[in-house]
């Protein structure tokens, strides 16, 4: 028999605030994830924060299903320091459409993480105040975190194989 943690009933106050039909909750290995649609992260931060006492955005990421569709789930990590709970959202976006609203004016350190996965992923957030790129350079094309970027034809030099490799190797001519 299974008793209900912190983080099971402030995922269900979640899933009673926001519309419970097209919210899903799911546990696994003690942790409580919510499922929801784009359009309800904005409302369901703001619960987090304002009502739960969710004060700690702890991480922002993106997960590629290629080649499944919906492709991507972009993963947020909550924590409040006054409860110890921790409680995760998960928004799944179609490949055609990675497209999901800011959350940086309800945690402002999203800022950086939202950055972080467009640069890598190519997920939009809606409403962004500086969305480019924050790793590779400005003028970099595609997402190297997508599962279908193309992978460099360039083999791994070791200390076995160096004079092999260095042979075969392209250099800038002088």
């Amino acid at each position: 028999m299974s008793t209900m943690t912190s983080s099971d009933k402030d995922a269900n106050f979640l899933r009673n605030k926001l519309n419970k039909d097209r919210v899903v909750i799911e546990e696994f290995r003690g942790e409580t994830r919510v499922i929801l649609d784009r359009d309800m992260v904005l409302q369901a931060c703001q619960l987090l924060r304002d009502d739960l006492k969710y004060d700690l955005l702890a991480a922002l990421t993106a997960v590629d299903d290629w080649p499944n569709d919906p492709r991507f789930r972009v993963v947020y990590q909550f924590f409040s320091t006054s409860t110890n709970q921790s409680l995760g959202l998960e928004v799944r976006l179609m490949d055609e459409d990675p497209n999901v609203p800011s959350i940086e004016n309800v945690y402002p350190n999203a800022n950086w993480h939202e950055r972080e996965v467009y640069d890598m992923f190519g997920v939009v957030f809606d409403g962004h105040s500086d969305l480019r790129r924050i790793i590779m350079p400005h003028d970099w094309e595609g997402h190297p975190l997508r599962k279908d970027y193309p992978l460099g034809d360039e083999e791994v030099q070791f200390s076995f194989n160096f004079d092999e490799i260095d042979r075969r190797k392209r250099y800038a001519s002088d």
